[in-house]
């Protein structure tokens, strides 16, 4: 859903200190290919010893029980670290934090397709519209983080095309000193 480049993931990872498991699926990828293509990848983390999978979601309960009946019995634990925490808060204490994103996707029915490419800040904070939640859980739109206390060097980006597709508006985000002839990450949000 972020359509951010591999290249982009690649570098968060570095920064971060993290390795990088991708899961290969087409685009548009129907839900059930999703679902076996992530099957076949629990299976193998389990086979490397690891033990649970973090997910940032905060108040859906039906994604929430989704994802635990999708791993149950797989092995791997689901950690919801963030589970419950008051929006409006949480996203004042990301940025208190340090931590500096982009918009990089917008649902236009839910959000203006101007906010798509805009910083996650302060001023984007005091812009949203009644009703859309500061941390986009309802998926109103999806985020890049590029540097932050947990990052040992920051992204150096600039901002690429806004473009609309699959009913949403994706800002592209390149690295600085690359071409960006590099192709984005395919993913698909879970139900």
């Amino acid at each position: 859903m972020h359509g951010v480049r591999r290249s982009v993931l690649d570098l968060q990872a570095r920064a971060v200190g993290l390795p990088v498991r991708t899961v290969e699926i087409p685009s548009p990828c129907p839900n059930s290919e999703y679902e076996r293509a992530m099957q076949t990848e629990v299976r193998e983390m389990v086979r490397d010893r690891v033990t649970g999978i973090a997910f940032g979601d905060l108040y859906l309960a039906d994604i929430r029980a989704y994802r635990e009946m999708k791993l149950s019995g797989s092995g791997l634990e689901a950690l919801f670290p963030l589970w419950a925490r008051p929006t409006d808060a949480l996203a004042r204490e990301i940025l208190r934090a340090g931590f500096d994103a982009r918009i990089v996707c917008v649902d236009p029915r839910r959000l203006g397709a101007e906010f798509a490419g805009r910083h996650f800040d302060e001023e984007f904070l005091r812009d949203l519209p009644e009703g859309v939640d500061p941390c986009g859980e309802n998926g109103e739109f999806h985020t890049c983080v590029v540097d932050g206390p947990i990052f040992d060097r920051p992204i150096p980006v600039r901002a690429g095309p806004v473009v609309e597709r699959d009913g949403f508006v994706f800002a592209d985000l390149i690295p600085t000193g690359e071409g960006g002839a590099e192709g984005r990450v395919p993913t698909k949000a879970a139900p």
